[in-house]
């Protein structure tokens, strides 16, 4: 067996000194680079949709604001408040995309992966100040209530709807569940089309019943929808970040699963996984042989194993066995 240590997984080094006491490792390269292509495919058609969110969000940002200050609507101003920070989030996860699609080199031997993880994070935080900013204009609204325009403000708000039910349907059509980046995206425009509704409903109600209050109660509203977008993205990104370990991957789990099924391996230990992006999991583990097991064609079906019940197409496995003459 031959030494052989690979520069994308930070674990060899705890396990370095075990390769040359005959330990033997290798990865599925093949399956990661067909894994890949589709990620850089689904990357390539996310970054063309959030442009053409950003310019349509961006592009009715200013009709927004000038009728949020003429017809005195604290609605339509969050809305629009919220319009700019999702057009500086959708140029964020443009950004992303475009920095993860640069090649690794010798200082990042995993490349700019982590700019769109990075990317939902800081959007899921700018969704949550956002909601808290609302939530306290529109406490102050309802301290000293404020007339409102209503005619104007109906007016912009249908606009606004139209704009992001086109922005958010361009973000949806990707059908990327996985990438958090567009999901980030998409709970952005979100918010904002509930804010246009938002911001219709009260509209409606001041021309009908005059009541001025519906203007800052529906605004918390949409504020505490924006609140739990902005945490579960967060969350979720922030766990990545943080190399936590991606959800069905427990080294209790995986090390069980394959003593079970996997013919040949004695113990599994030295587990660990986590994850690039949310869609690149990786795993590292150690296989300890049985007798009269072969160390190839374990460590093949164990990545086979990893790859098909785990979904984990990146994996470094290493084998320890008793060490033959010619590899001593």
């Amino acid at each position: 067996m031959h030494d052989h240590t690979d520069p994308c997984c930070p674990e060899e080094s705890a396990h370095a000194h075990a390769n040359a006491h005959g330990l033997s490792h290798t990865h599925d390269h093949e399956g990661h680079a067909h894994h890949q292509h589709h990620a850089d495919m689904g990357s390539a058609d996310s970054r063309r949709r959030v442009v053409l969110a950003a310019l349509l969000t961006g592009g009715f940002m200013f009709a927004e604001v000038i009728g949020g200050i003429l017809s005195g609507s604290l609605a339509l101003m969050a809305d629009a408040a919220h319009m700019l920070t999702d057009t500086g989030s959708l140029m964020l996860a443009w950004l992303g995309y475009k920095l993860a699609a640069r090649p690794a080199d010798p200082g990042r031997s995993f490349g700019f992966g982590r700019m769109k993880v990075l990317a939902a994070f800081t959007n899921g935080v700018l969704l949550i100040l956002l909601a808290l900013w609302i939530v306290w204009e529109a406490v102050n609204r309802l301290l000293l209530p404020s007339p409102v325009l209503g005619e104007l403000m109906l007016g912009v708000a249908m606009l606004g709807l139209v704009v992001n039910v086109i922005a958010f349907a361009i973000l949806h059509g990707g059908g990327h569940k996985d990438d958090l980046n567009l999901r980030g995206a998409l709970w952005h425009v979100a918010g904002d089309m509930l804010g246009s509704v938002a911001a219709i409903l009260a509209a409606v109600l001041i021309l009908w019943q005059g009541w001025y209050v519906a203007d800052p109660l529906l605004s918390i509203l949409v504020a505490g929808l924006a609140l739990f977008g902005g945490i579960r993205i967060a969350r979720e990104s922030g766990h990545i970040l943080i190399e936590g370990t991606p959800e069905g991957l427990e080294a209790a789990k995986i090390i069980d699963d394959l003593k079970a099924n996997v013919p040949g391996v004695a113990n599994v230990t030295h587990v660990h996984a986590w994850a690039l992006t949310e869609s690149r999991p990786l795993v590292t583990l150690e296989v300890t042989l049985a007798a009269g097991a072969t160390a190839e064609a374990v460590r093949r079906a164990v990545k086979e194993r990893l790859a098909h019940a785990f979904g984990a197409s990146h994996a470094t496995v290493e084998v320890i066995g008793e060490v033959s003459p010619a590899a001593a």
